[in-house]
């Protein structure tokens, strides 16, 4: 059968991450089935049509969208209302009031995402008179009575776990309808783990198993632009860290729903420390390096910048280096002299330009490449007095300051004095400090 796969594309499963998909249903173009809402006959006929295009994750079976835009969908006009008053639809309602509500202390807190008409939060109101209910929906019911507030607002993980420390948060048939179901999950799961906690929560959302055993189609629609299947469904909850409690189907299979605990592993939160701290030492480093920069130039000495694309880009604008106090930009690569510096303007020169020029300060932007530098300068000629680099943000004498560029050895035998560094002299090395 293998002869026939050959639809395969690259789009990334809202569900598990993975890249590639193949082509699952071709619905044409259509119009919104459940948003739309035509006031006559010729608005319906003029509906705009958008492309119900469904691809097929290989990796864990999630059937999405991969064209769907969230912009199409005019939550803002047209509230989004699942209608089902069925007396097995009830039962099934009632018995995850039940659930829920014997899972959470007798005083609980309960956030829902995407209240919608609330009245799942009105449920367990009228069971639970001493909880606090609260409903999170731009586009749903509105208002505060009793024990139940509903909030005209996106629900936002780092901002209401922390107000609100809920004992669950409940989210019914709102992923299928986010592009990125697994980084809302994701976001939640972090935020609790930022405040050191697990966070209980009841996901349940349509399932399509049935359909693809029955070969059914009406399920694929705009509105609903990530389909879950069982498998789907486990992966997504299994990739942002879930604890699982339990996953059952109910309606007779129609739907798939999971008690789970989410909180970000350890190593998660390591990474978010550690871009903090660089985060807040870069900023705070900036102003000396152009302070040190400012001294520089009153001292009166001349200073080439080595370097005029890529990583000394960078650091030319970074610190704002314009063409007026300091022209002077050279490059090893020959091909690049004639050109000018992104965004400062600077004429990029061949670096033998510096030969019949010598400056006081060459400043090497990239770290990694200044022993090469220094090399080829001593090589081809090219006089200085100090090499200063970008180093813990500062800028450094690549000879007598410490730091890892100069050779790989261990950290307490870095840094070399000038006078060591073969072939340049000692004159010239002590000529400023």
């Amino acid at each position: 059968m293998n002869e026939h796969i050959d639809d395969a594309r690259e789009a990334t499963c809202p569900a598990c991450g993975y890249h590639i998909a193949v082509a699952f249903f071709d619905g044409g173009v259509q119009p919104l089935a459940t948003l739309g809402w035509p006031a006559n006959a010729e608005a319906a006929l003029t509906m705009t049509r958008l492309p119900v295009n469904f691809v097929r994750c290989v990796e864990c079976g999630h059937v999405y969208n991969p064209d769907f835009q969230y912009a199409q969908v005019p939550y803002t006009d047209k509230p989004n209302l699942m209608f089902n008053r069925g007396t097995r639809w009830s039962e099934f309602v009632t018995e995850t009031v039940d659930n829920i509500l014997g899972m959470v202390p007798e005083r609980p807190v309960v956030v829902e995402i995407g209240h919608g008409d609330a009245s799942l939060l009105a449920a367990m109101s009228s069971r639970c008179s001493r909880g606090r209910f609260v409903g999170f929906d731009p586009h749903g019911a509105r208002g505060t009575h009793k024990n139940v507030e509903l909030r005209a607002e996106l629900f936002n993980p780092g901002e209401h776990l922390a107000e609100l420390a809920p004992d669950i948060v409940v989210s019914r048939h709102v992923l299928e309808h986010l592009a990125n179901p697994l980084a809302f999950l994701e976001h939640i799961a972090f935020a609790a783990a930022r405040l050191h906690r697990a966070q209980l929560c009841y996901f349940e959302v349509p399932c399509i198993d049935r359909a693809l055993e029955t070969r059914r189609t009406v399920d694929f629609y705009y509105e609903h632009n990530s389909q879950f299947t069982t498998e789907s469904f486990k992966r997504m909850l299994g990739r942002c860290g879930a604890g699982l409690s339990s996953i059952s189907h109910g309606y007779d299979g129609e739907v798939i729903f999971a008690y789970v605990s989410l909180g970000a592993p350890r190593r998660h939160l390591a990474s978010a420390v550690e871009a903090r701290e660089f985060r807040v030492a870069t900023h705070e480093a900036a102003a000396g390096i152009r302070r040190k920069l400012k001294e520089l130039l009153a001292s009166g000495l001349s200073i080439a910048i080595w370097g005029g694309t890529g990583k000394s880009a960078a650091f030319i604008n970074r610190f704002g280096l314009d063409a007026a106090r300091f022209p002077i930009v050279v490059d090893s690569d020959a091909a690049k002299a004639g050109t000018f510096v992104p965004g400062t303007g600077q004429e990029i020169r061949s670096a033998s330009w510096l030969k019949d020029r010598p400056v006081d300060v060459v400043i090497i932007p990239p770290q990694w490449r200044a022993r090469d530098i220094i090399a080829e300068m001593e090589r081809t000629g090219i006089r200085f007095d100090r090499v200063l680099i970008e180093h813990q943000g500062e800028l450094i004498d690549f000879f007598t300051d410490p730091h890892p560029y100069l050779e790989y050895k261990p950290r307490q035998a870095r840094g070399r004095s000038r006078e060591a560094h073969r072939g340049t002299p000692a004159s010239a090395l002590n000529a400023v400090h």
